[in-house]
């Protein structure tokens, strides 16, 4: 899974004119622990997170920007990066947040919470958006199993080849929850 897979798009950013109240009530409104700073073009200059807004306040608040404050420098990511990376940095530094950037704007955000929504979706919704990939790959006939468990999908019936196996593997793989694939030969019942 992709950071472009679970992104926040369009990102809800700030500028470093912005003042030190309005951001805080855009952060407090909206949930948000942190917001990509963007220059007038939209290339992320810093970040501004909750603890920067308590360095503010603690400062007295008054008259100070966002780009007084912000976090620089920041740390992007790309709409391919990978969800392991996404949350192995966040982890190791300590980030709530990862601007995505694609060609140097930035185009979303990847928060924890949105690396954690699909560790808590259904299996049964996980299964019947694999399900249904497989049908489509297959032309709509019936040619194997899906079963989920805790995320993990079981997909137990004939393959081709390794070529398709491969191409079963990273279907599953494209789906929100998905944390591993098993593919399962079914042979044929003996008469």
């Amino acid at each position: 899974m992709r950071a472009s897979e679970i992104m926040t798009s369009p990102a809800v950013a700030t500028t470093p004119t912005t003042p030190l109240r309005e951001a805080v009530a855009v952060l407090t409104e909206k949930g948000f622990a942190g917001l990509p700073v963007v220059d007038d073009e939209g290339r992320v200059l810093g970040t501004f997170t909750e603890f920067d807004a308590l360095r503010g306040i603690r400062a007295s608040g008054e008259g100070i920007t966002v780009g007084e404050l912000m976090s620089v420098p920041v740390e992007v990511i790309t709409p391919s990066t990978e969800v392991t990376e996404i949350g192995r940095r966040m982890l190791a530094d300590r980030l709530r947040c990862l601007p995505v950037v694609e060609e140097g704007f930035l185009v979303g955000v990847v928060s924890r919470r949105d690396l954690l929504r699909p560790l808590v979706r259904p299996d049964d919704a996980i299964a019947a958006q694999v399900h249904s990939l497989m049908s489509d790959y297959a032309g709509h006939r019936p040619k194997w199993t899906v079963e989920v468990d805790g995320g993990c999908v079981h997909v137990s019936g004939e393959f081709r080849d390794e070529a398709e196996r491969r191409v079963l593997d990273a279907l599953a793989r494209t789906v929100p929850g998905v944390v591993a694939v098993v593919l399962a030969d079914r042979n044929p019942a003996s008469t």
